[in-house]
């Protein structure tokens, strides 16, 4: 009798994880659709904090510069940012820590924020095919250029904030 009753309640056990996995789904196609959503928005967030460095290119660099008039790296992409709706902290070591997606350098999309050096005390913003938009040093100004082998050697990460 007790050999009958594992027999017997084996099957209702069976069937429970493919009664759940039915009711997963039309959640996890409500998950799929807000993650598409976010991911809209994140980019139309990119897209304008892109639009707005590109705006900026020729103002000089200072140091500790937040804007709108002379910036400093993590100034550029904090203001960038912060004019597409999303608040970051004010240094480049903050940045990395608070932005919680991190991205390869492989997956860079534009908006996406690039760092350098160990300490990753320099960053830019990613604005497509290969190229960034940074506040480089004191005497002189914002401007656009390649990643070239340099900037591959000394690249630190990236992060892709408003997600």
């Amino acid at each position: 009798m007790f050999g009958a009753s594992l027999l017997a309640a084996a099957p209702a056990q069976a069937a429970a994880p493919a009664q759940a996995t039915v009711a997963a789904a039309p959640m996890a196609a409500a998950q799929a659709r807000v993650s598409k959503e976010r991911a809209a928005r994140q980019k139309k967030r990119a897209n304008y904090a892109v639009r707005y460095a590109y705006k900026q290119i020729g103002d000089p660099y200072r140091y500790g510069g937040t804007g709108p008039r002379s910036w400093d790296c993590s100034g550029l992409a904090g203001g960038s940012w912060r004019k597409a709706g999303v608040k970051l902290p004010r240094t480049t070591t903050q940045i990395y820590r608070a932005v919680r997606h991190k991205v390869s350098r492989k997956r860079l999309k534009p908006g996406d924020l690039v760092f350098f050096y160990s300490g990753r005390s320099h960053m830019g913003i990613y604005v497509g095919k290969g190229y960034m938009i940074h506040a480089p040093s004191s005497g002189k100004r914002i401007k656009k250029v390649k990643l070239n082998s340099y900037y591959k050697r000394v690249y630190n990460g990236a992060v892709r904030p408003g997600l």
